[in-house]
């Protein structure tokens, strides 16, 4: 009997739950028993079916205080993934800044979600008017090494895999080789069970707009919220945590919610009973619209990034081109003057189905496996 290939999958942090995540658990089911190496793993704060999953940390996660807030680790993730040697025929890396620096043994995957967006998108990641504040100046001494190591990194991957075509473009600017691309599937299963959001309930006969985010600078959420400000005959739910939660929270107006910590019986209830996802930030591939696919609802995005590859004008929603209320208020209004077919729009999730990522993952998994055996 030939041996079973050794397979490991690597990640940067499994501290909370978004779409990279999502990607991780995929990445797990497609290859079953293959350990999860991570730099900090947080199970309270990520989603539960990890706890199924071999998950192997580095010596950070004994520290209580890096894994609620792994952004404090910053400075010692480099050093510390470099000296994590993994022994694997083959690593999948799922990277947005750390996970393709792990060495190895045998050859390397990165499926790559973005090249460090601290790096190399800095304002951007910061936000508008972050130039002088305590991140960017703690940020600013670390750059130039960083983004040595960030290179050196990148060049042990035999090969690079991007989530969207705006990435694929991404790699080739910052590192200068080619990326195929693969789109990373559906996480939310839509025909799972459902649970009410009480914070949501009166509202679900209405219909109300559902953004589902990270609450950081570069999410454009503040922006929608001053965009449903100037409607009041429009609600809007928005699901998430992060460091702008406290601020959002102070000035929401009466037809804006804000949810966090729900599990995915809930958010699937908040789908179903959406009337449209809104999408505003730049993804490099962004999850929502396509989960919201999933259950028949249609997208209103910022034009760009993943969107580009995920939202199809007119057939699955409508785009704003940038982020400031007024337009975000036109696109609203456009989407709720259209009229959706929901059974297309959820056909159209099928370019996303878990089956096809996990075929494709497998079939370039095996090539490096017999370019390993072959040498």
């Amino acid at each position: 009997m030939p041996r079973r290939p050794r397979i490991v999958i690597a990640h940067d942090y499994l501290t909370q739950r978004g779409g990279a995540e999502r990607v991780v658990l995929a990445m797990a089911r497609a290859f079953p028993g293959a350990p999860v190496v991570t730099t900090l793993y947080d199970p309270d704060g990520t989603y539960p079916e990890f706890a199924d999953l071999d998950i192997r940390v580095s010596p950070l996660n004994r520290v209580p205080l890096l894994r609620h807030s792994h952004r404090l680790a910053l400075p010692l993730l480099a050093p510390t993934v470099s000296r994590m040697p993994l022994d694997a025929d083959v690593v999948i890396a799922s990277s947005s800044g750390w996970a393709h620096g792990f060495p190895t043994t045998g050859r390397k995957l990165v499926y790559c979600h973005s090249p460090a967006r601290w790096l190399y998108q800095t304002e951007q990641y910061l936000g508008s008017g972050a130039a002088g504040s305590a991140r960017a100046m703690a940020l600013a001494p670390l750059k130039a090494p960083l983004t040595r190591w960030d290179r050196r990194a990148a060049r042990t991957a035999d090969v690079y895999v991007a989530n969207s075509t705006v990435v694929a473009e991404r790699i080739q600017r910052v590192y200068g080789f080619h990326a195929g691309v693969l789109f990373p599937p559906v996480g939310l299963d839509p025909d799972g069970p459902q649970a009410t959001v009480g914070a949501a309930s009166d509202w679900a006969e209405a219909g109300f707009h559902l953004l589902v985010s990270r609450l950081l600078p570069y999410k454009n959420v503040e922006p929608v919220v001053a965009a449903f400000r100037r409607m009041p005959d429009r609600r809007l739910v928005v699901v998430g945590a992060g460091p702008l939660r406290d601020t959002l929270a102070a000035t929401l107006p009466a037809t804006v919610r804000l949810v966090s910590d729900l599990d995915d019986a809930q958010l699937r209830w908040l789908y179903a009973h959406c009337t449209a996802v809104v999408a505003p930030s730049h993804e490099d591939f962004g999850l929502t619209p396509v989960e919201g696919m999933s259950h028949g609802k249609p997208t209103v995005a910022l034009r760009g990034g993943g969107y580009l590859d995920t939202v199809v004008e007119g057939h699955t929603g409508v785009f704003f081109e940038v982020p400031e209320p007024e337009e975000i208020v036109a696109a609203v209004r456009a989407a709720a003057e259209t009229t959706w077919d929901a059974r297309s729009i959820r056909s159209e999730s099928g370019r996303f189905a878990e089956g096809r990522f996990a075929a494709r993952l497998q079939e370039l998994v095996g090539r490096l496996e017999f370019r390993e055996t072959m040498a």
